[in-house]
């Protein structure tokens, strides 16, 4: 497989560049929450003593539930709300990249009924070759199946709607999203893997409709309530209630 050209990447550094000498007050007040945010942020793990099934998350800042108010408004605080008997080992950590994710399925043992994939969205906004996300985003998955035979995929949603951006890198990071989330798609389906699709065009994206609402304080990561829309995805598009329904009370 051929690498894409290093020239491409001064060329997007350069965009980027220019757009946060443009917008560095802003810029800098974003970082500065997302820090912390960042700080805040705790993975939540659930080991109920009446376990039936287990889950494990890997992944980045959205794996470990930064933005939301309290780890049980992340989503893997909303998993463990839903189904009571479900232990989840959360291995994600903030600003993992999908190499990164390797590292974190290489240190787990054992199997688990199911292994949530909750990253991408660094390497979008690192500006990572696409052929830097291809090989990785398939390496995760093969290490994610060799722990469980159900695998979800589900990279964060179109980043270039996050008020953390402004034209044009608003542009250039919803075509990277795009890109990461056809590899993603193209990953599922040849590993047998389920793909968790989040991404939507501005029109059709509620993250872009009620930005405020739906991102925290630094405009890039999901709030309580855009947890709680992710969650819904999740649910809906990975069939978890037929998935998990063992690990409710008998």
């Amino acid at each position: 497989m051929r690498k894409p050209s290093k020239l491409v990447v001064p060329a997007l550094l350069a965009v980027l560049v220019g757009t946060v000498i443009v917008t560095s007050g802003c810029a800098a007040w974003r970082l500065g929450q997302t820090r912390e945010l960042v700080d805040r942020s705790e993975p939540l793990q659930s080991t109920p003593t009446d376990a039936a099934q287990r889950l494990l998350i890997v992944g980045d800042s959205t794996g470990v539930g930064t933005g939301a108010s309290s780890p049980e408004n992340s989503l893997a605080g909303l998993l463990a709300q839903a189904f009571p008997r479900l232990q989840i080992d959360n291995r994600a950590a903030d600003g993992a990249l999908l190499a990164d994710v390797r590292g974190q399925l290489e240190a787990v043992n054992g199997r688990y009924d199911a292994v949530l994939v909750q990253a991408g969205g660094n390497d979008v906004i690192r500006l990572r070759s696409e052929y830097s996300m291809r090989t990785d985003i398939d390496r995760v998955t093969e290490l994610a199946r060799a722990h469980s035979d159900h695998v979800l995929l589900m990279p964060a949603g179109n980043v270039g709607n996050a008020p953390f951006f402004f034209a044009p890198a608003t542009w250039l990071m919803s075509a990277r999203a795009r890109t990461l989330h056809a590899l993603v798609r193209e990953t599922a389906q040849r590993r047998q893997a389920v793909y968790v699709n989040l991404y939507k065009d501005k029109a059709q994206d509620p993250f872009a409709q009620q930005p405020d609402l739906l991102h925290a304080s630094d405009g890039l990561h999901p709030s309580d309530p855009g947890y709680r829309i992710w969650f819904d995805e999740l649910m809906q598009q990975a069939q978890l209630a037929t998935l998990l329904a063992p690990s409710k009370a008998r």
